[in-house]
């Protein structure tokens, strides 16, 4: 059975107004990766791209070479990071200017990251940037912004429903009210929406997994199942004692891998499985404790794209998707997307792996 590849994408990289105020004029997550230092030996630092250089997503020329890369080596679609603040949109022009042009033809589909901004690449956990609020009205506001999206040709379905993700379902005070508001508006329209609910963090599992939402997605590395327990005991037992982080957690990624395909089947509810090239949010965090996984290759990768894709089957014809975490997170070392070690290393890995497959 087909199966739909997607990569997670992050439409940050263009100057706008809260980045001028918050990190100084003309900011984008560049300048955290281009200032990027080792920070221990054999730390593979900076991540300079390659054959899409720096770009600038307010550029059609830049938007289109990046669907032309993906379609190249087999990637299905993008699912956008959304960042809705009770009306006010951050991030938003990459994508609106995708949907006004036909010519962007790559699918996709959104996902809602829902949580407060803080100034955490600054040291200041403690200090709120921009923060949600939730009731039924904004729910209306809000469907009214994607009304566009989902009625759009272009946009991910399953048997016709548009996909939409939300990251944190848990922050909601009423997930499942927020949802049946979105199903009797999206109804009225004629359709219904498949809602999918990332799984970050700590809230994984059955029980986590509201009424209303369809399927869950394996959010990759950041949903661990148990790795933590097993490989970061030290910065464990610290923040414990102390109540703070002081030690870097750095993971074998080989390791990380191998306990990835040792993972038993999983069959207790309709999860997507999802995979990523490395993670280091070192460039975002320049004199304060990271998190990586050392040793990251596309050949490492490529052995769990493989696992992964041979193994997932697909709950029907459309409900097929295998996520990866990301397309380009440069600021977390965390990319598909070329880059002058690696090269297309990575695509080339998901490429062989579907022809191998096919």
């Amino acid at each position: 059975m087909k199966k739909r590849i997607i990569a997670i994408h992050l439409p940050q990289f263009y100057p706008f107004p809260e980045n001028d105020e918050w990190w100084g004029k003309g900011f984008t997550e560049w300048r955290n990766v281009a200032r990027a230092k080792p920070r221990f030996r054999k730390h593979y630092q900076p991540h300079i791209p390659a054959d899409l250089g720096f770009y600038d997503l307010r550029l059609r020329e830049s938007r289109i070479a990046q669907e032309t890369l993906a379609k190249q080596y087999g990637i299905y679609g993008f699912c956008y990071y959304h960042y809705w603040f009770n009306g006010h949109l951050i991030m938003e022009k990459p994508v609106e200017a995708k949907l006004a042009d036909p010519d962007e033809e790559l699918p996709f589909m959104l996902c809602w990251a829902n949580e407060n901004w803080h100034r955490n690449w600054a040291g200041g956990y403690n200090e709120t940037l921009i923060e949600q609020h939730y009731n039924k009205e904004d729910d209306i506001a809000h469907f009214n912004y994607f009304l566009p999206y989902f009625r759009d040709p272009r946009y991910i379905r399953v048997d016709g429903k548009p996909v939409f993700c939300i990251y944190r379902p848990a922050l909601f005070p009423d997930f499942d009210s927020t949802v049946r508001t979105w199903q009797e508006l999206a109804n009225k329209n004629g359709f219904q929406l498949y809602i999918c609910k990332f799984e970050a963090g700590k809230e994984w599992g059955k029980e986590f997994m509201p009424k209303t939402a369809d399927a869950a997605v394996e959010f990759q590395p950041i949903n661990k199942e148990g790795w933590d327990r097993k490989y970061a005991l030290l910065p464990k037992i610290w923040e414990k004692l102390t109540k703070k982080s002081k030690f870097s957690s750095i993971f074998p990624y080989d390791k990380y891998v191998e306990f990835q395909l040792a993972k038993k089947p999983f069959t207790d509810y309709k999860r997507y499985p999802s995979v990523c090239p490395s993670w280091d949010n070192a460039s975002r965090r320049l004199s304060q404790p990271f998190s990586c996984f050392k040793n990251a290759t596309p050949e490492l990768f490529g052995r769990w794209f493989a696992h992964v894709y041979k193994t997932f089957q697909p709950f029907s014809q459309e409900e097929n998707f295998i996520f990866i975490n990301a397309w380009n997170e440069w600021a977390e070392g965390c990319h598909l997307e070329p880059d002058l070690k690696y090269g297309c290393g990575f695509l080339e890995e998901i490429k062989k792996v579907i022809n191998e497959n096919e």
